[in-house]
């Protein structure tokens, strides 16, 4: 299994299965993170931060903005260590966001509050994976 990690879809095809209905009720977005040592802002401004501290200012916004979607952080971890299989490099953390369908996350990660506080995200991560879950059990 080959592992890429981006920072943005860089697939039309992605783009498009983003903006599908997606499953029945909430979504877990798994979350497989890695910073950059230094914060790089596309914008060239100078900046003494590291990628993880970026990625913060990131963050912290993202957590107040999840609610007015339904959504919500339901976990947040940094990655210790990989205790099966193997990975050229490892992730720094791993977050899970949960919205209340596809279409929410879709109408956050496209509004301006989001797309203000996404040059951090830029700035601080050298790539991630994000995986959509659902739970196989939604009445427990």
């Amino acid at each position: 299994m080959e592992v890429i990690n981006e920072v943005m879809p860089t697939s039309r095809e992605r783009i498009e299965e983003m903006m599908e209905t997606g499953p029945d009720g909430p979504i877990f977005m798994v979350n497989l993170l890695k910073f950059k040592e230094r914060a790089e802002y596309e914008d060239g401004r100078e900046s003494d931060l590291t990628g993880y501290q970026a990625y913060q200012i990131y963050g912290r916004g993202v957590a107040q903005l999840l609610p007015k979607y339904g959504g919500e952080v339901f976990f947040m971890g940094d990655v210790t260590m990989l205790s099966l299989g193997q990975v050229e490099d490892l992730w720094d953390e791993v977050a899970i966001a949960k919205y209340p369908n596809r279409a929410a996350l879709f109408e956050m990660t496209t509004s301006e509050e989001w797309l203000a506080l996404a040059v951090h995200r830029s700035a601080g991560l050298e790539g991630q994976l994000n995986i959509e879950t659902v739970d196989p059990r939604p009445n427990r």
